[in-house]
């Protein structure tokens, strides 16, 4: 692992110079500096930069590769080190005490930007925590974010440390001992099984705890669909809730067997159907049956993640929506969510109007995103990812 560059204050750190008029958006907390708004470097990646304009110092942060030139810490003179790391995370572990609900084990410890620490995701399950990594300026910083997660959670048995994305994932144990092959967790009392080393994101979409108990506290009686359902949280929830019968539906039959053991282990007897199938094979399937729920959950991983395919997620969006409404009975709940931050709130709003359009009054009940564990920044549109919206198909 490559050693963590020295700074402090007696260091001659390098300066990069803005190409654009930004310290103001750096002064309100945004934490990304593009390259080219930047004069060309070439540094390693994580080397701590000083950032200037024509007025003078405007911020401290780490080199970056790609499009993102510089991850912002601090817009004030700061040493970076293994100490100022320690000090975000346990600032990070502070909120969580007071924000996670008594009878929840698995939660976000810290958030990346809206926490401080640009590029880096913290999950705790129970007894293990799961280091994200996002770029390669905060792989530089590896040993000091473990030392600072175990220094907020010392109960903590072990501690992974996950990089790259989908194919090119790589997990490591960094600290402690390895988890077993697959971990139960609770969350507002409703017992979860995760994968944490084989599993999507870092195991489990914690970020859609509260839609899980909103899903719970709406199911009794009902007939419920859950599609892109993974390891079948809101299934859980529903079926929690009272819900009368689920269908989960997902392309990865592992992830379906979780959710088969996750409704086993909450001791649930109604029925619960899993299907590994392509979603809207599904629909059009259940649609030329004549098939149709009371409660649709539509939670699909990101139909936009670039703003070149934003035109094509919306064309996305609005088919699915058509899809469930139509699947829907008369007064039936709809929640859809989109985790695409380039698919803004106003957005998905109108892909919902819009599909609604072909099929009839569609009414929006509630709207939300992230728990509080989740932290956005004002400054930074860009980090309020997740949209959900609760709406009801009138007859």
């Amino acid at each position: 692992m490559p050693r963590p560059p020295r700074d402090d204050r007696r260091s001659s750190l390098p300066t990069l110079r803005l190409r654009r008029a930004l310290r103001a958006a750096l002064e309100a907390g945004h934490p990304w500096i593009w390259r080219d708004a930047l004069d060309a470097f070439d540094l390693e990646p994580g080397t701590v930069v000083r950032v200037i304009d024509d007025r003078g110092p405007v911020a401290t942060g780490l080199a970056e590769q790609g499009a993102i030139g510089v991850r912002v810490l601090s817009t004030r003179p700061i040493t970076i080190d293994a100490t100022f790391f320690a000090e975000r995370i346990a600032r990070a572990a502070s909120l969580r005490d007071r924000v996670v609900p008594p009878d929840t084990d698995a939660y976000r410890l810290v958030h990346g930007e809206g926490d401080g620490v640009p590029g880096v995701v913290v999950d705790v399950y129970t007894h293990w925590a799961v280091i994200a990594l996002d770029g390669a300026a905060s792989d530089r910083w590896h040993d000091a974010l473990v030392a600072g997660v175990r220094a907020a959670r010392p109960a903590l048995r072990g501690i992974l440390v996950r990089t790259g994305r989908r194919e090119s994932k790589k997990i490591e144990l960094a600290d402690g001992e390895a988890p077993p092959p697959h971990v139960d967790v609770r969350e507002h009392g409703m017992v979860l099984r995760g994968d944490l080393a084989h599993g999507q994101k870092t195991g489990l979409f914690l970020d859609h705890r509260e839609s899980r108990f909103r899903v719970r506290q709406l199911a009794r009686g009902l007939r419920v669909l859950n599609l892109y359902g993974y390891t079948g949280g809101f299934s859980i929830g529903a079926g929690l809730g009272g819900a009368i019968e689920v269908d989960t539906v997902d392309v990865a039959p592992a992830a379906l067997e979780l959710a088969q053991q996750s409704w086993s282990l909450n001791g649930l007897t109604a029925p619960h159907r899993t299907h590994a199938r392509d979603v809207p094979e599904f629909l059009e399937e259940a649609r030329a049956r004549g098939q149709r729920w009371d409660l649709i959950v539509a939670d699909p991983p990101s139909f936009a993640p670039n703003e070149a395919s934003l035109p094509a997620a919306m064309k996305s969006y609005r088919a699915l929506h058509r899809a469930c409404l139509r699947a829907l009975e008369p007064n039936g709940l709809y929640l859809a969510a989109s985790c695409s931050s380039h698919v803004d709130r106003i957005a998905f709003d109108r892909t919902l109007r819009e599909a609604a359009e072909k099929i009839g009054p569609v009414q929006v009940l509630e709207r939300w995103g992230a728990p509080a564990d989740h932290p956005r920044l004002a400054a930074f549109p860009e980090g309020d990812y997740l949209k959900v919206v609760l709406a009801r198909r009138l007859d």
